[in-house]
């Protein structure tokens, strides 16, 4: 069992015996999610596969934040708040913007892309160490504006 799993099934724990239901609810939505991938792949989860379960969930919940805020249901999205940061918890330390964009730079000069061609290249390289660290629309929109796109 990965060590993120492991740490998941000891909050799971933890949050019943204090009774925090929220919490509670939320990592059991996270252990379902992996569990599901887990039987429809037929494999066991690895560290950085449970990290790209998470980070889909994040961007899942924010696409409901910004529809909930448009339909003026704050109460809908501060719910959806609030498990995006139990769920961040889970996620390894976000990259700083320089972090990001040396990353961006590297990334370029590693596939030499140049204009809409090369952005595919460029987001293949970012991917793996940048998930769930940042917020990958906004890392494709950066690549897309160094490139010229």
């Amino acid at each position: 069992m990965s060590d993120l799993k492991s740490r998941l099934q000891s909050d799971m724990k933890t949050a019943m015996k204090a009774g925090d239901k929220d919490r509670l609810g939320v990592i059991r939505l996270i252990l379902a999610a992996i569990k599901q991938r887990e039987v429809d792949e037929r494999i066991e989860l690895k560290d950085d596969a449970v990290i790209a379960v998470l980070d889909r969930m994040v961007k899942q919940r924010r696409e409901s934040i910004s529809q909930y805020s448009s339909a003026g249901r704050a109460d809908l999205a501060d719910v959806e708040q609030a498990e995006i940061d139990v769920i961040k918890a889970y996620l390894p330390q976000p990259l700083t913007e320089a972090e990001i964009d040396a990353l961006i730079q590297a990334a370029i000069a590693e596939t030499g892309a140049a204009g809409v061609s090369g952005m595919g290249k460029v987001m293949a390289v970012l991917k793996s160490p940048m998930q769930g660290r940042s917020d990958m629309s906004k890392v494709s929109a950066r690549v897309k504006s160094l490139l010229g796109v």
